[in-house]
């Protein structure tokens, strides 16, 4: 038993904390996608080039 100590402190210690990081980056990530998902630009372009309004300079003359 005393031999094993050592990985018993790291169940304890470690595991949560790798968990939690992981939930965080997992976090991180779906928010990132949500802020990207709702800041893209819906309208498409009335010429039909292909981009967006305001994506290019030529969009402002």
């Amino acid at each position: 038993m005393k031999d094993y100590l050592g990985l018993f402190d790291l169940a304890i210690a470690g595991v949560p904390v790798i968990l939690f990081c992981l939930w965080q980056l997992v976090s991180v990530h779906r928010e990132i996608a949500k802020d990207r998902a709702r800041d893209a630009p819906e309208r498409p372009s009335p010429d039909r080039s292909g981009h967006t309004i305001g994506e290019h300079r030529l969009d402002d003359r």
